[in-house]
């Protein structure tokens, strides 16, 4: 009767498991479903039909949405900014974690503030800041921070330096204090305990957190609307608003830019998802 039941649960939880990654999966499956559909055959018998399969949504979208030139520039904002990202809060998460001093919890707040605050309510202050900061023509052409990759990567590393530090010092805090100790006594330098001791421990979080910042920058696209001006410069995220028209829209077409513009963050999402999985369960077992 025990065995019974036990089964009854266990088919139970795997029937909802089942269902509910059905219902999180059918948007991104409906989208590849119609992205491969003519838009003509769905208007004249509806998305809920089955034929019109084509290949031209694809090829449509990549050429009017201009996703050539806006992938490398997401690219060049996504990959500066997550290196600098993880290179800046892995130093201050080893000062934070291998150090104790008056303020040290403190600062951590004030690494982590910036995440707290909605990105709207600093819209002014940081669009006036950026319009201040002079910059050569030769270096930018507005003379400014505004309209240049530069200014779109500060802003994405100012916002995320303080999460990554929060976690990363939290990993390191767990790093077993001896091993320090014993370097210290080889008489290794601070730089070197960093380099040769710190961060080979830090590889799983690092990996992990690198795919999360590759996704969030990558698919910014308030700031980098805000503080872009030319079209030339805009982020694949901007691409997608190249395939809505002026009277209407065709979602198939609408569906296939979606797809193309997902696909570099699925790729890295495999690549790393054995780092990403265990950076996510640090600490899940002791022991």
């Amino acid at each position: 009767m025990v065995a019974n039941e036990s089964k009854f649960k266990r088919g139970l939880t795997i029937a909802f498991l089942l269902v509910t990654s059905l219902m999180w999966l059918f948007p991104l499956l409906w989208a590849v479903f119609n992205s491969f559909r003519d838009y003509g055959y769905t208007l004249e018998h509806g998305y809920f039909s089955f034929g019109g399969f084509t290949f031209d949504n694809w090829k449509n979208a990549w050429i009017q949405g201009g996703f050539s030139h806006s992938f490398l520039n997401s690219a060049v904002i996504t990959i500066v900014a997550v290196l600098l990202t993880l290179a800046l809060s892995t130093c201050m998460a080893f000062v934070l974690a291998r150090y104790s001093f008056k303020f040290n919890v403190a600062l951590l707040v004030f690494f982590m503030a910036a995440n707290l605050l909605p990105p709207q309510s600093l819209l002014v202050p940081v669009y006036r800041i950026f319009r201040a900061v002079p910059l050569p023509t030769w270096l930018a052409e507005s003379g400014s921070l505004l309209d240049t990759y530069g200014g779109v990567i500060l802003i994405n590393v100012a916002f995320q330096t303080g999460f990554c530090t929060f976690v990363l010092s939290n990993y390191m805090k767990a790093i077993p204090y001896a091993i320090y100790e014993s370097a210290e006594v080889d008489g290794a330098s601070v730089w070197t305990q960093f380099r040769t001791l710190t961060l080979p421990l830090c590889r799983t979080p690092l990996a992990a957190l690198a795919t999360l910042q590759t996704a969030w920058i990558y698919n910014e696209f308030f700031w980098a609307t805000v503080l872009m001006q030319s079209g030339d410069k805009f982020p694949v995220t901007s691409s997608l608003n190249n395939l809505r028209g002026t009277f209407f829209t065709d979602y198939n077409l609408l569906s296939a830019g979606s797809l193309l513009a997902a696909l570099p963050i699925l790729v890295v999402f495999f690549v790393l998802q054995r780092h990403f999985v265990s950076g996510m369960t640090l600490g899940a077992v002791k022991g």
